[in-house]
């Protein structure tokens, strides 16, 4: 009897070895699941993830992330989630929310431990003092959302990512601390080199044109002075009238540089161009992630396109 109890204790064990080293091996093997709104908050997120994470991003990089087009693998990557990274600030206010609902994951809702907006987070441009409304064309209450065209917001993104990431995987959290140090070591390196670049330039080379009003992180990081946008007011097309008015502001101004995301018309800012005798720079609206590009390559390809034409 004794032996025969022996042995169920034994075989009880052996069984609730395996149970456990399975456990343990399913663990390690699990990736943490992500879903970013833009691809640069997804590059930000590989860039600590590292190998513990499965990164995907909603929006493409040659999407205006105002409008993106839900489709169903959309709700799929949401419902099998661990982890949502919204930009916020109402950026994806016209198709994220409804694809949210639709996924039924708890676990990404706002609030949620899985759940991060990276607006939260970040020293914002362009908050609104005072009232407004539409008839002052697309303004977010909240403050311009489009920070993570400068690197600077990038590092506090990238920390709170790394919280997230090991609050929700903790066994991996001096992984992510690691990569974090790294990026944010590379990443300093490369603001402070740009920084460099364009304080040499002149008054008169660091004034720009944009299209829309999205880029003043990228001027206040670069030091440009933008001195007026192409559309007359955010989200409105430009007319005949406008563009002849920052056609003379050009001119008198000697402005030679326009610049604009390439998911933008860029009809009418190729012939104020033309006619200043100047140069017009599109620059990817986000981190071309599908083919493998870095946040920091990003960043360094947009810096560099927009000083070979102001140092010209």
């Amino acid at each position: 009897m004794k032996y025969n109890h022996l042995k169920h204790i034994t075989s009880a064990f052996i069984t609730l070895a395996i149970v456990l080293f399975a456990h343990s091996a399913w663990a390690k093997g699990k990736k943490i699941r992500v879903v970013t709104s833009t691809p640069d908050l997804a590059a930000i997120t590989m860039a600590i993830g590292g190998e513990h994470v499965e990164v995907t991003s909603l929006a493409r990089h040659t999407e205006d992330p105002h409008y993106v087009d839900p489709r169903p693998s959309h709700i799929v990557k949401l419902n099998k989630a661990d982890l949502l990274v919204v930009n916020g600030l109402e950026l994806e206010v016209g198709w994220l929310p409804g694809l949210v609902v639709q996924a039924r994951n708890k676990n990404i809702q706002a609030g949620a431990q899985g759940y991060l907006d990276a607006s939260s987070v970040v020293k914002l441009l362009q908050v609104p003092t005072q009232a407004i409304d539409r008839s002052q064309g697309d303004i977010h209450p909240g403050g311009n959302p489009h920070f993570t065209y400068d690197p600077r917001r990038a590092l506090n993104i990238a920390a709170a990512v790394e919280k997230k990431l090991a609050a929700l995987d903790p066994d991996h959290k001096k992984d992510y601390a690691k990569n974090n140090e790294s990026f944010s070591s590379d990443l300093g390196t490369v603001i402070k080199t740009y920084e460099d670049k364009f304080a040499k330039l002149s008054s008169e080379q660091k004034q720009v044109v944009t299209y829309h009003a999205s880029t003043i992180y990228i001027s206040d990081w670069l030091g440009l002075k933008e001195v007026m946008q192409v559309e007359p007011k955010p989200g409105i097309a430009p007319n005949p009238k406008h563009i002849a008015t920052v056609l003379t502001a050009m001119r008198k101004q000697n402005v030679h540089l326009i610049f604009q995301e390439s998911f933008y018309p860029k009809k009418a800012s190729q012939k104020l161009a033309q006619l200043a005798k100047g140069d017009l720079v599109v620059i990817p609206g986000g981190t071309n992630v599908s083919d493998g590009q870095t946040y920091i390559k990003r960043i360094k390809t947009m810096a560099d396109a927009i000083y070979k034409a102001a140092s010209k």
